[in-house]
């Protein structure tokens, strides 16, 4: 089994529960328990409310999701300005009253969290999740 779909997304408030829902549907269609699809339906809402958010006055935005036997992975791709995780991760706790809390979610439900800036200059959130024992052991 392997699916995956590609979505170019309004950089708008709506975007964030429409894309949310994409990936629930497809997880739940291919008999992903419940509580995963959840945990992974929160993890990609947290990166999308980052893009809209955070990443300025941009038209769009592009998610992508993989889904095979053992695992879900999905790349957020925009052309904003971007930020230094691990800054982030140096403020802690101060940076959770200022924002931080959705890099602590998406850390927290998902088996591997990868940021980078293409060579293009776009940002990529890679969120990658185990959907069954013995799954992804590895960062994507």
């Amino acid at each position: 089994m392997q699916f995956g779909f590609t979505v170019r997304l309004p950089v708008d408030a709506t975007s964030v529960p429409f894309v949310r829902g994409l990936c629930r549907e497809a997880l739940g269609h291919l008999s992903v328990e419940q509580d995963v699809i959840e945990e992974i339906g929160v993890a990609l809402s947290e990166a999308c409310a980052n893009v809209v958010q955070h990443a300025g006055p941009l038209e769009d935005y592009e998610v992508q999701v993989d889904i095979d036997e053992d695992r879900c992975r999905i790349r957020v791709f925009d052309d904003g300005g971007g930020f230094d995780p691990a800054a982030v991760r140096a403020t802690l706790p101060a940076s959770l009253l200022e924002g931080g809390r959705g890099l602590l979610l998406m850390r927290a439900l998902t088996d591997a969290l990868h940021f980078e800036r293409e060579p293009g200059g776009r940002h990529c959130v890679t969120l990658a999740r185990r959907l069954s024992v013995g799954g992804l052991t590895a960062p994507a």
